[in-house]
């Protein structure tokens, strides 16, 4: 029986540490166990972070193994090689399955039931592996996806239009990486299409608008990895929101990396689409409309994740 108040962060780097500090200040749960390769890093970080604790809400905060995430009901998964500058998500994949095919077998040793949050990239590929390997229900093993992407895509629509980024609907989808999409057919600003908002605001030159966002969203981690070496508070807040639908069960629609099965025509790989995301994981795949050019995008995407997917050996 796992303990709905417990989770795990495996792999204590940045984005695994920083996810720990967002989950920690949400409150979220009463016990976080963190395991690394390396338990004195693992041991440090817990302890810098329990010295904080006055400051938000009590919990326990400390450094495991493998024995320790028996009864935890989340499981996030950071750990794996980093991407280097010039390096694409998709370089990392094969470094990066091998690491996985060490600690998915471990975890499926001591917990059959836990919910496997992917964070590692790339993500999609990642996600598929950890589904694959574990044998886990395919509702309970979520990639974070394009969560942050969308954010980035939010935030930087709100910055062109001058309005608060949570008044904007907007998703990016596909692969968390270089062939994402943007979904600009369905786009709106509180219900306002948004081309119609852009043009209250002054703005009519909508396909030039539109690229250059798409592009700043797209390759904002490159350049965020160019200047500081790698990219983590974004991440980790993006986590802390998948975490909380879950576990406080709220039934809300993010683009999380899931298992397609036929919808969209998609099937046997996982990829960003909007989800109903609650205490189950990954409870509904939303058919959202696309249209014709966005659908090829989307395609595109696909056989970009499905020609790295036969490489692999799983």
């Amino acid at each position: 029986m796992v303990n709905i108040q417990k989770a795990a962060i495996i792999g204590c780097g940045f984005v695994g540490t920083s996810i720990a500090f967002t989950l920690m200040q949400k409150g979220i749960f009463s016990e976080l166990i963190l395991v690394d390769v390396n338990r004195d890093k693992a041991e440090g970080e817990a302890m810098d972070l329990s010295h904080g604790l006055p400051f938000a809400r009590e919990m326990v905060i400390r450094a495991g193994d493998y024995d320790d995430i028996a009864d935890c009901a989340m499981i996030i998964i950071t750990a794996g090689a980093n991407q280097k500058p010039g390096e694409t998500r998709l370089d990392l994949v094969h470094k990066n399955v091998a690491i996985y095919k060490s600690i998915i077998p471990e975890i499926t040793k001591r917990n059959k039931e836990a919910l496997l949050l992917i964070v590692s990239n790339p993500v999609d590929i990642l996600t598929y592996t950890a589904l694959k390997l574990s044998g886990y229900p395919k509702n309970r093993v979520i990639g974070s996806g394009t969560v942050l992407d969308t954010a980035r895509l939010k935030y930087n629509l709100s910055r062109h239009l001058s309005v608060d980024s949570r008044s904007i609907h907007a998703f990016i989808i596909g692969e968390h990486g270089d062939s994402e999409l943007a979904v600009w057919s369905s786009a709106n600003v509180s219900g306002v299409p948004l081309n119609h908002f852009c043009e209250l605001r002054g703005y009519f030159d909508h396909e030039a608008a539109t690229d250059r966002i798409y592009k700043n969203v797209r390759d904002s981690a490159y350049e965020i990895i160019g200047k500081k070496g790698a990219t983590y508070y974004g991440v980790a807040m993006a986590v802390g929101r998948i975490v909380e639908a879950i576990i406080r069960n709220e039934h809300s629609i993010m683009p999380v990396s899931v298992y397609m099965d036929g919808l969209y025509g998609l099937d046997d790989l996982c990829i960003s689409i909007p989800t109903v995301v609650g205490i189950n994981g990954a409870e509904k795949i939303i058919d959202i409309p696309l249209d014709e050019t966005e659908t090829e995008k989307l395609m595109k995407s696909t056989e970009e994740l499905k020609s790295v997917i036969r490489q692999l050996d799983l």
